[in-house]
């Protein structure tokens, strides 16, 4: 189901991006907040659905810190616009590959990477603590992170 979205102004892109900060900063990942906001233009009018589709995500998968949950919330949008549902459709593979990269490449050249880590300068670890840090107003501060999920959203939309 694809939403005809050629009519989005950008105010009602803004109000999309402002709606996935407010998830974030009520303590959902940073994935669940591009997704969630979103993801009612494809028929997905169950908040809690979309909220655990995008769970696994935050934290660069699983606070492993790899791709930025913000961009795997785009890429889970990108699969509900154009995303092929057969198995042997390489032409629409193709076309949902491209668009992918195509976001990726647009989330990039803004920030720099795609990776969790780099993007909040952390250091690699060892072991990886899947205990989520606490969201005090410090945590709000210190993280980039409402920047890049209002600017996955303006992305994702304007690319429609």
């Amino acid at each position: 189901m694809q939403p005809d979205l050629l009519d989005m102004t950008e105010q009602e892109i803004e109000i999309r991006a402002q709606r996935a900060t407010e998830l974030f900063k009520q303590g959902f990942n940073c994935s669940q907040a591009v997704f969630t906001s979103c993801a009612d233009l494809y028929g997905i009018t169950d908040e809690q659905l979309a909220l655990r589709l995008s769970a696994s995500f935050g934290g660069g998968i699983g606070r492993m810190r790899l791709v930025c949950g913000a961009a795997s919330g785009m890429f889970l949008l990108a699969g509900l616009q154009n995303g092929s549902s057969t198995p042997h459709d390489n032409e629409g593979k193709m076309a949902n590959y491209a668009y992918v990269q195509q976001l990726a490449g647009e989330f990039k050249g803004k920030y720099g990477s795609l990776i969790c880590a780099e993007l909040l300068g952390l250091a690699p670890k060892g072991s990886i603590d899947p205990r989520p840090a606490e969201r005090t107003p410090e945590y709000y501060e210190k993280r980039p992170c409402s920047e890049m999920i209002a600017e996955a959203v303006r992305i994702y939309l304007r690319s429609l």
